[in-house]
């Protein structure tokens, strides 16, 4: 009776040991999935399908500082086509030599360091460059920023744009104005954001009802 249930409490933890590596694997493999770059970043629909909580992230930013989805999505697409860790390619020296990288932009929004610090001050807490939600949220804040400041609309997708790469002191100044380069982007990320936009329409009910918890 005695070697019965040692044999017996061995499969148990076996069985206990199995178990916990399986959901050990999941969650490993969930926070990959969310942590890397989406399959389909041309369409706004999957990239929220494929990352729940990011949908979550944005409605909540959102209800915080107003606007939309679609524009912080079409600047996060731009700056680093969601990519967690991008940075600035480095210059060349002699045409093949890897130098300085021109800036310190970091992570989903390419924010400047200098920058990111004003956003934590704002708001009080320590964030991350390199998490999505909180670089959303960077950027829904700086366009609230450009709003406030510059009165542009939060629906002036190429506006905005050119707030966020100029700065709004240098929008202001108009620094944009001599830069058809700029100019010429910002009005595709004013046609990634209208689509976005039609896209979000099509499966807005869709990501309302998808959960994002793990149980």
């Amino acid at each position: 009776m005695k070697m019965k249930k040692l044999d017996c409490d061995k499969l148990i933890k076996f069985k206990f040991t199995v178990l916990f590596t399986c959901f050990l694997a999941a969650f490993t493999v969930g926070c990959a999935t969310t942590a890397s770059k989406p399959n389909n970043v041309n369409d706004v629909c999957d990239i929220f399908r494929e990352n729940p909580r990011w949908y979550k992230a944005a409605k909540n930013s959102v209800q915080k500082w107003g606007g939309n989805i679609q524009l912080p999505m079409a600047i996060i697409y731009q700056e680093s086509t969601f990519r967690r860790k991008a940075k600035p390619q480095r210059k060349k020296i002699l045409g093949f030599i890897p130098g300085k990288r021109p800036s310190n932009a970091y992570g989903y929004a390419q924010a400047l360091r200098s920058t990111w610090g004003e956003y934590e001050k704002a708001i009080g807490r320590s964030k991350r460059r390199d998490n999505f939600s909180d670089a959303f949220d960077f950027v829904q804040w700086y366009i609230h920023q450009s709003h406030l400041r510059n009165g542009v609309s939060k629906w002036d997708y190429d506006g905005h744009y050119l707030n966020y790469h100029e700065g709004q002191g240098g929008y202001s100044r108009g620094t944009h104005l001599k830069k058809q380069w700029l100019l010429n982007t910002a009005a595709r990320v004013d046609r990634r954001a209208t689509r976005f936009s039609s896209q979000l329409s099509s499966c807005k009910a869709e990501l309302d009802s998808m959960k994002t918890g793990w149980f």
